[in-house]
């Protein structure tokens, strides 16, 4: 649609929506008119203003007030005529200092990292962390009763987990035991996630002398075992800035379905879904955000990936939805772009 307007209708457009990004009120003509580098009536404002109202990209919240933003007028000016620039290095360098005094845990540097980018942008900062897990130093798996056996996990750390498992019909107890070594010989010193994929590829290549029942042991228990869902935890920090600009009931309540959408875990696997496959921020506006379909208010969302270039968590700002995108999309991409670098 931005290809259709003219130059004089997108930049009283642009007029329109730089008003509303720091006011958040309708707008007239002749407030319009004072902005423009050109020499425009009124009337001629008004009517452009019309044209725009039609195409739906503004509406009169009544009428004898001026104009204001729809969402489907923020989503064309992000996408079609924002301009971005980067951070500057005064910038860049404050969000460094602030994140460097993190410690050597992932959980406080990601705590960190979200309570800076939360400061910085007057938002709601949140960041998906990675789920953990650390190398294994010895599995085994001990038979339980027919068709269930018990696997004992434990990790460098001597951490010790045990997972409940079904197995293959008419499975000897010889199996069990070849199938730990199996695993023990492939897993030692490596995560479950780390090593799954070779080993599948492993037992398709017949490359093995693993019998049938045991082969499809190791299958569905790897299935299991690396599986579940994506993200350790979601981090959430600077939820009053939400607050500020609060103005009526029904907003106070969009804000409490938001926080209780935060609390869910299935939050943390649509967050990934919707980055997963993402290059670089992505920007969800109002009641169009497929995440928590909320009016009135806007994510900002990057992920990022470790040292092999996995995408392993998300991080970004929840804010009302006249933000300043400009400069908080060059913060997201830098910040998540940073979280990799010392995770990774």
């Amino acid at each position: 649609m931005i290809q259709e307007l003219n130059e004089r209708s997108r930049e009283i457009f642009r007029q329109i929506v730089d008003v509303y990004l720091e006011t958040g009120e309708p707008i007239g003509s002749r407030t319009i008119s004072k902005r423009l580098a050109i020499s425009l009536s009124p009337a001629t404002i008004r009517n452009v203003m019309a044209d725009l109202e039609d195409a739906g990209l503004l509406f009169s919240p009544h009428t004898s007030a001026g104009r204001i933003l729809t969402e489907a007028g923020l989503r064309l000016f992000v996408d079609g005529l924002l301009g971005i620039g980067n951070l500057g290095d005064d910038e860049r360098r404050s969000i460094a200092e602030r994140c460097a005094g993190s410690g050597n845990s992932i959980e406080g540097l990601l705590e960190r990292v979200t309570e800076t980018l939360s400061g910085l942008t007057r938002c709601t900062g949140l960041v998906m962390a990675p789920k953990t897990e650390h190398p294994l130093k010895h599995i085994e798996l001990v038979s339980l009763s027919p068709g269930r056996a018990l696997v004992v996990l434990v990790t460098e750390t001597g951490a010790v987990e045990n997972r409940i498992i079904e197995t293959p019909a008419g499975l000897p107890p010889s199996a069990l035991v070849e199938a730990s070594n199996f695993l023990s010989a492939r897993l030692v010193g490596r995560t479950l996630v780390e090593a799954r994929a070779e080993i599948l590829s492993e037992l398709e290549a017949h490359r093995t002398e693993l019998g049938l029942l045991t082969s499809k042991l190791v299958e569905s228990g790897l299935a299991i075992w690396a599986g579940g869902e994506p993200g350790g935890s979601l981090i959430v920090r600077g939820q009053a800035h939400m607050l500020d600009d609060v103005q009526a009931i029904g907003e106070l309540e969009h804000i409490r379905s938001l926080f209780n959408a935060l609390e869910t875990k299935e939050t943390l696997v649509k967050l990934l879904s919707m980055v997963d496959k993402a290059d670089g921020v992505q920007i969800f506006i109002g009641s169009g955000n497929a995440l928590f379909n909320v009016a009135g208010c806007s994510m900002i969302v990057s992920p990022y990936r470790d040292g092999r270039e996995r995408i392993i968590g998300a991080i970004g700002v929840i804010g009302p939805t006249r933000i300043n995108y400009a400069r908080i999309i060059p913060m997201v991409d830098y910040t998540a772009k940073l979280v990799g670098r010392l995770i990774g």
